[in-house]
């Protein structure tokens, strides 16, 4: 269902990351592709400190190719791959302070038959409940790197009024190697959403 979208503005993204992903939660997150639009609410989110956090990629200011964007402006797309996964990444807080926000999970909106054929043989409860399963199943890529979050074609717009859901925090996920960084409480969810990654 074709619907007007208001996507959120610049200001918006510029605060840290442990600001940046619970204000995400309940925002939507629209791609589109050749093939139509597909969206997704989002419902699960981590937040990656930069220099001091030993479980984000830019760590002690570790400026590669990779992680160069996260050094741009908030609101940024930094998109990266694992194994065989893409997973999308917004980046926060002010340009050199390089901090991002991993989107982990989103509720479907539009373009369920997209997803459906993006995510063949899959429930619907397994379409978007991780963070590589729903850039598959929006047609998100690695193409998306660099571009924005303000602009089409990947863009974060209003979603749920606020105060429609509750936000619980926790450990990050899968950086068991990353000593006590593993143990903050930087992973943000909306409280007994289904598409909450397992």
């Amino acid at each position: 269902m074709w619907m007007e979208r208001i996507p959120l503005n610049q200001s918006f993204y510029e605060k840290s990351a442990l600001e940046l992903a619970p204000a995400l939660l309940g925002k939507l997150l629209v791609k589109e592709t050749a093939d139509g639009m597909a969206s997704g609410i989002i419902v699960e989110t981590e937040a990656y400190m930069g220099a001091e956090d030993r479980a984000a990629h830019s760590f002690g200011n570790r400026r590669t190719r990779r992680t160069e964007i996260m050094f741009g402006k908030a609101g940024s797309v930094y998109t990266y791959q694992m194994h065989t996964h893409t997973l999308v990444n917004v980046v926060a807080a002010e340009i050199d302070t390089p901090q991002a926000v991993l989107i982990r999970a989103v509720e479907p909106v539009d373009g369920l038959h997209l997803m459906e054929q993006r995510r063949k043989g899959r429930k619907q409860l397994e379409w978007t409940s991780g963070p590589g399963k729903l850039t598959k199943a929006l047609g998100i890529a690695m193409s998306d790197y660099g571009t924005h979050f303000t602009r089409r074609p990947l863009q974060i717009c209003e979603g749920w009024p606020e105060g429609a859901f509750e936000v619980v925090s926790g450990p990050r996920i899968g950086i068991d190697n990353t000593g006590e960084a593993r143990d903050y409480p930087y992973r943000f969810w909306v409280k007994d959403n289904a598409y909450i990654s397992k």
